[in-house]
Parts: structure tokens; C-alpha cells; sequence
């Protein structure tokens, strides 16, 4: 099962974005556990995942938490705009699942 972690500044603008995710998953047949924190709760959430995106409107996030990241094995980047504004559950599964595999 892969393990996929959003964050945002609250975590509730990624919720939505996480059940069409797992919708897609599941029209995929691939077995994921996607769950969406605030920005300041994604340290302690990082060592249970697989990979981790960062909402758009939280790119600063990402130079704070690159150095855990690279330390823990967890890829990390940011959802792309478009992507994110058009809650495009596929895009951002196919996205994360890529950056686990790599």
C-alpha cells in the first residue's frame, strides 16, 4: 500500500483533492492511504509516508522541509497550480505514485 500525505495550511483546501484522489486509486485498482495535515503538522506525519506534496499556496514550505525529507527517503514536491485548481484527483495520484517509484 502506498502512502501518500498532502499538505496545506489548514488541511482542509487538499480534503477534497484527497477523496478524488482515492476515487482515481480506486478506478486504478491501486491501493493507497492518502491523507491531507496543516502545514504544521506535516513533520510528524512525514515518517509515516511514501511521499509528500505540498499545496501551491504553501510552496515556501518546501526548503523547511526538504532537509527531513531527503533525511527520512521521502520524496517531496510541490502540486502543480493548474492541477491543484481543477482538483485533479488522477493527476496528483499519477504524480505522487511516480515520485514513490522513482
Amino acid at each position: 500500500m502506498k502512502k501518500i500525505l498532502l499538505a496545506c495550511s489548514a488541511g482542509m483546501s487538499t480534503s477534497l483533492l484527497v477523496k478524488k484522489m482515492e476515487e482515481a486509486a480506486e478506478a486504478q485498482g491501486v491501493e493507497v492511504n492518502i491523507w491531507a495535515v496543516a502545514q504544521d503538522k506535516a513533520l510528524t506525519e512525514l515518517e509515516k509516508a511514501d511521499v509528500l506534496l505540498i499545496g501551491p499556496q504553501m510552496r515556501f514550505m518546501k526548503k523547511k522541509l526538504a532537509p527531513i525529507a531527503e533525511q527520512t527517503g521521502v520524496p517531496l514536491d510541490i502540486i502543480d497550480p493548474m492541477t491543484y485548481g481543477r482538483v485533479d484527483g488522477g493527476a496528483v495520484l499519477n504524480q505522487a505514485l511516480e515520485m514513490i517509484d522513482k
